[in-house]
């Protein structure tokens, strides 16, 4: 699935999300979707926390 569909998608559901409950679940909605992001990046390698974490560098 292309990226601007998936962005579409989300875009749709964040939309549907604050219409529906309100803003507080909006911003709710877009922090998961945050960690999501996060976590799928992490997964799939996009995503380095070793410098962050003290990486590699030791021993």
């Amino acid at each position: 699935m292309p990226t601007s569909s998936v962005g579409l998608l989300a875009g749709l559901l964040l939309a549907l999300v604050a219409a529906i409950g309100g803003f507080g679940y909006f911003l709710l909605a877009v922090v998961l979707g945050a960690i999501g992001l996060g976590v799928g990046a992490l997964l799939e390698g996009k995503l380095d926390l070793a410098a962050l974490t003290g990486g590699r560098g030791r021993g």
